[in-house]
């Protein structure tokens, strides 16, 4: 899945590399921006982590860097790019600057940085209006998932057509990409994929994880099971289930007076007692109990 993802499979579509302290994901996003050139896109790329020279390499026409990595919150008289300007009107201003009749591919480097300086809820909308109104081809995003809250990750990433999540392979130069990819029609598929990067950005998948058997459980779930370190067990297994259902309920009628209460016969009528275990009841004399 991650070949079809670099080759536009997702346009229109909003991609998150999500990756860490422990792996990192930019180069996986130079992938995707060079796979975007060799596609004769436009690129535009809001840097804010590296400079201009560290992110391309050698210049490239169709590649627009707009430079938020030496002033990102305006300091200076002159800044490029703000992280304030990170709205609707402002990246629509941008993306219109190139002469190019189709609508660019917008690279964001990091999402990160800016979820730092502006409140979720406002990057999400401008993100959603991005997407909604036509103005990029996709979006492509680089989001260090242990910088923000789980809540944070979790409202960004589900605004996403596309989540891969990035950690490191068992070998030295290899890495794992865990994918979520949601479709238009609310299918969700996920896959994985062992993959290594050339030093011309290509993508190598060396193997396709499958997963046999029982779905290993992901450390963020376990750790939000509140049943996972308790002292006692509150869980059932399956005689206790079974027990739990054959067991009579109390307060529950019997057939004999559910028979009398829904047909009794006009102008009679019959007291119906069931003896409690409890009763304290003496037949030498039934009226111990009044005070006589």
């Amino acid at each position: 899945m991650l070949t079809e993802l670099l080759q536009g499979s997702d346009a229109g579509g909003f991609i998150i590399i999500r990756d860490s302290a422990s792996c990192s994901g930019r180069h996986l996003l130079k992938s995707f921006i060079n796979a975007a050139l060799n596609r004769e896109e436009d690129v535009h790329v809001l840097g804010f982590e590296v400079s201009e020279e560290e992110l391309k390499g050698s210049p490239v026409q169709r590649l627009h860097f707009h430079n938020a990595y030496s002033d990102p919150l305006g300091w200076t008289d002159q800044p490029t790019f703000t992280v304030h300007q990170f709205c609707l009107e402002e990246l629509a201003h941008l993306l219109k600057q190139t002469s190019h009749p189709k609508p660019a591919t917008l690279v964001i480097d990091s999402l990160s940085w800016i979820l730092r300086h502006v409140s979720p809820p406002a990057v999400c909308a401008t993100l959603h209006q991005l997407r909604k109104g036509g103005a990029v081809r996709a979006i492509v995003a680089l989001l260090h998932g242990d910088m923000h809250q789980r809540g944070t990750v979790g409202s960004v990433c589900h605004l996403a057509s596309s989540v891969i999540t990035v950690a490191p392979g068992m070998k030295g130069g290899d890495a794992v990409a865990k994918i979520t990819k949601r479709s238009k029609s609310g299918k969700v598929v996920q896959d994985e994929d062992i993959f290594t990067i050339n030093n011309d950005l290509t993508v190598v998948i060396q193997s396709k994880h499958s997963q046999v058997g029982h779905k290993q459980a992901d450390p963020e779930e376990q750790e939000m099971d509140p049943t996972a370190h308790l002292t006692f067990n509150l869980r059932l297994s399956n005689k206790e289930r079974e027990a739990k259902e054959k067991l009579a309920l109390p307060f529950v009628f019997s057939k004999e007076k559910k028979t009398a209460l829904l047909h009794s016969s006009p102008g009679s009528g019959r007291i119906l007692y069931e003896p409690d275990a409890n009763d304290d009841y003496d037949q030498e004399d039934p009226d111990d109990d009044l005070d006589v």
